[in-house]
């Protein structure tokens, strides 16, 4: 009997929905996208309205291929991918794919993977909907020009293999643009002064300097402090007013996927990427004892903050239940989205309210666990009444000085009983005297519990003690993972649901580097952007990329054609690639001029760019080729950073999954960092090329003697292995490798261990290229005692064992050593 053909884009997903949909239905999975634009060329006829040249991804092949045997036999076929642009544009995919079958496609979307929610869904199928195909076709069109237009220009202005795109590098200047405020800030010295009063009752309090003579405070120097506090000490205070307010706090939305990226970076110390892997986990379903899979969360890639009438139904009798009707508001909260939002979407919240963390601790991993708790106890505390506050704020009077203080105390806890908003690192960019009441007013609310005793106005207060104190103004912050999504969302760069792709090739580009959690630009990154500002001022402007986003919305809503739109762009794109492919500077061939002195020949230095960043190059080049690094002043006059140690180790940085140090370590293929929690966290990051150029070990002594200036010869490590290097190099720049003590069988040259540009071990003839006689088993100083060749060579087995055999052509001995015998035993 035919079936219907359900496909979705991970196997976790459709075995969740198949226990749903029961023996008429065969779910199946197809990996996420089957077609994208090829690689290896730009795959969009821009002579012909923008058309793209879709190929099956590299790997999908078979993938492709089970789905149309599947289709032929089956008597429908339903599109179940993920409700947005991108689930959209596989479906229509798929459709494209599977058109030959002419058979009826239908398309379902659902926002939760539930009973209900399944079976509703395939009840009333729907069609592909053009319009949110044409945005995602939009989307990559754009980014494919804009990538592979611009990249080839960076590569010869700069160097080979790093990238621009549409949104990446707007997103990297951002924090370019930061890092330059923070360099460029001047901090400004300010005083404070406290003052420690009593008053009839207990406890004494704190108040603060507010005015002087009725003019705000400005204190900018100890000497000026130090005459007002002598002032202070000697004049009575009196309470000169009193205000006593209620004060509502009120809960924060439920989670939208850039919030609950930025909560996941604060409180669990994700990154977005982790947070949103661990999403689409709870989103497909979890395996939950007797109740099977069941997916946990709703979709999680939403800007919405709507929440369905069942579900604030649900969450209020859980809330009565658990903690008691006074927190259960009046009416069902209202949240108001985003402008643009989807609003046919909802909030991330989990499926069901009664499923709270503690009854599936022993089904979910430990980050599994973590990120569900976030996501419930948000969408919990987003159905509960403000919590109440009673705020008290003093003004007191003592002769010409006025003081304030203020306190609060929590009357209900409402929102709060459940869950509290985390809080980036905040900045302090004017002294505290300048900032406004309200600012001062919301800094109150926000502080802990602050007692104020029981006073009258009129009441003498006694003097305790007076506490000037020194502060500077602060630059604002580097960017954490969590505010820089934050200030893309707010700048309207990007979508959500890139966020964390974006923050990805970023620092895979070795544009930035993450330390203790913030960003920091490289110096590569500082002048890719500084190239792209140059000669793609509109490309790189934020409003420019944010509008394009507004278009791409507008394009799904049906208001505009996504080809007239994309001939709106190419026509001055077109041209400011014609122009910055002759126009921009060509940074390798870039020199600066310096006092450096050259210690080979005595000449003048100049600043070059090379392979790891600048460096200080001879002019007199080539005669000369002297080089050396910029020394510390050059390195601050033209604001370049170490990214290593002093002691050549990478510096310390926070696992982006655990939290726990990045330490260096070595594999097969050289140096990475890794997480030190392996083996409970397996993270590892390919290290930046400063990193890499600097993370090999120091020179080791050896007993060998360079054979041209008679130098002791020390132990090196490069790019292909170890070898031996004079001792007084730059001076001598004599080098040999390292003989294994077996020679070549051609030439009679000592064979020495090498390694290939991707790390793996050979051993091949010293005197390559007049030899090139290579293997990739290790060479052993015996004779072969069947064809008696010079030497045998060791074969690692997969059982984990070795066999010794002979590289001569022709003759087959080989015999296993005692430790294969024993791992076979």
């Amino acid at each position: 009997m035919p079936k219907s053909l359900v496909i979705v884009e991970s196997p976790a997903k459709a075995k969740t929905i198949g226990k749903y949909l029961g023996e008429a239905f065969v779910v199946t999975a197809s990996m996420g996208h089957v077609r994208d634009l090829p690689a290896k060329s730009l795959s969009v006829d821009v002579e012909h309205d923008f058309a793209p040249q879709y190929e099956i991804i590299v790997g999908r092949e078979k993938v492709v291929s089970a789905l149309k045997k599947a289709a032929k036999t089956a008597d429908a076929i339903y599109l179940a991918a993920d409700p947005d642009r991108e689930g959209e544009a596989i479906c229509w995919h798929l459709k494209q794919e599977l058109g030959a079958t002419k058979k009826p496609v239908h398309r379902v979307t659902f926002n939760e993977i539930t009973k209900h929610a399944v079976q509703e869904a395939f009840n009333h199928p729907s069609i592909i909907d053009q319009r949110l195909v044409d945005a995602q076709q939009t989307r990559r069109i754009l980014d494919r020009l804009v990538g592979y237009q611009i990249s080839p220009i960076l590569w010869d202005k700069v160097k080979r293999g790093i990238s621009a795109g549409r949104v990446q590098s707007v997103a990297l200047r951002l924090i370019v643009d930061r890092d330059r405020e923070i360099r460029a800030f001047v901090k400004a010295e300010y005083w404070s002064v406290d003052v420690s009063l009593a008053g009839r009752t207990p406890p004494p309090f704190v108040a603060r300097l507010h005015k002087i003579d009725g003019e705000r405070v400005n204190l900018s120097n100890q000497e000026e402090t130090d005459a007002v506090s002598d002032q202070l000490s000697s004049v009575s205070y009196q309470v000169a007013d009193l205000t006593r307010k209620e004060k509502r706090r009120n809960p924060v939305p439920p989670f939208t996927t850039s919030k609950l990226q930025q909560e996941s970076v604060r409180k669990l110390r994700f990154t977005a990427k982790r947070a949103m892997q661990i999403a689409q986990q709870l989103y497909e379903g979890i395996e939950i004892g007797e109740e099977g899979a069941v997916g946990l969360i709703t979709y999680m890639r939403t800007d919405s903050v709507r929440v369905s009438g069942e579900a604030q139904a649900e969450a209020a009798r859980y809330i009565s239940e658990r903690f008691g009707q006074a927190f259960v508001p009046e009416r069902p909260p209202v949240y108001r989205s985003g402008r643009g939002a989807q609003e046919a979407h909802e909030a991330v919240r989990p499926t069901s309210v009664y499923r709270d963390p503690a009854s599936l601790r022993r089904f979910l991993t430990k980050d599994q666990l973590a990120l569900y708790s976030l996501i419930w106890n948000r969408f919990v505390a987003s159905q509960m009444p403000p919590a109440l506050y009673d705020v008290t704020t003093v003004t007191i009077q003592g002769g010409r000085f006025t003081l304030r203080a203020s306190g609060r105390h929590q009357r209900f806890a409402g929102f709060m009983q459940v869950y509290i908003e985390g809080k980036d690192e905040a900045s302090e960019t004017k002294p505290a005297e300048a900032k406004d009441e309200t600012a001062e007013e919301t800094a109150v609310e926000e502080e802990a519990e602050l007692a104020i005793p029981p006073l009258e106005v009129g009441e003498q207060l006694r003097l305790l003690d007076v506490t000037p104190a020194q502060h500077f103004t602060q630059p604002l912050p580097r960017y954490t993972e969590a505010t820089l999504v934050k200030e893309l969302e707010e700048q309207g760069i990007g979508r959500p649901s890139t966020y964390a792709a974006i923050l990805s090739v970023i620092q895979n580009r070795d544009y930035v580097v993450k330390a203790q959690g913030k960003f920091r630009p490289t110096e590569l990154g500082g002048i890719v952007v500084d190239l792209l500002v140059e000669s793609f001022p509109h490309v790189m402007d934020y409003e420019f990329t944010a509008r394009m986003e507004t278009t791409l919305d507008e394009i799904e809503e049906g208001q505009k054609n996504w080809i007239e739109e994309m001939h709106r762009f190419y026509g001055p794109f077109s041209q400011w690639v014609k122009e910055a492919a002759v126009g921009m500077r060509n940074i390798k061939a870039m020199e600066e001029k310096t006092d450096e002195i050259c210690e080979r020949c005595g000449n003048k230095m100049v600043i070059r760019w090379g392979r790891f960043g600048r460096f200080l190059a001879c002019t007199n080049y080539p005669e000369c080729k002297g080089t050396r690094e910029l020394p510390p002043e050059l390195k601050e006059e033209n604001g370049i950073e170490d990214e290593v140690n002093a002691s050549g180790e990478a510096k310390a940085e926070p696992c982006d999954n655990c939290g726990r140090p990045m330490v260096m370590k070595r594999g097969r293929f050289g140096a990475f960092l890794g997480c030190s929690g392996y083996p409970e966290c397996k993270t590892i990051r390919k290290l930046s090329q400063t990193e890499a150029s600097s993370a090999r070990p120091a020179p080791q002594p050896t007993n060998e003697v360079c054979d041209k200036c008679g130098n002791p010869m020390v132990l090196r490590e490069g790019r292909f292995g170890r070898f031996l290097s004079c001792g007084s190099y730059p001076t001598c720049k004599n080098i040999r490798p390292i003989s294994i003590g077996v020679n070549c069988p051609q030439c009679t040259s000592p064979l020495s261990e090498r390694r290939t540009k991707r790390g793996r071990v050979f051993y091949g003839c010293t005197a390559y290229p007049k030899c090139a006689f290579a293997l990739w088993d290790r060479p052993v100083q015996e004779p072969c005692p069947r064809c008696g060749a010079a030497f045998l060579a060791e074969k690692k087995l997969k059982g984990g064992g070795v066999s010794i055999r002979c590289v001569t052509e022709g003759c087959a001995y080989v015999r296993e050593t005692d430790a294969a015998v024993k791992a076979n035993a």
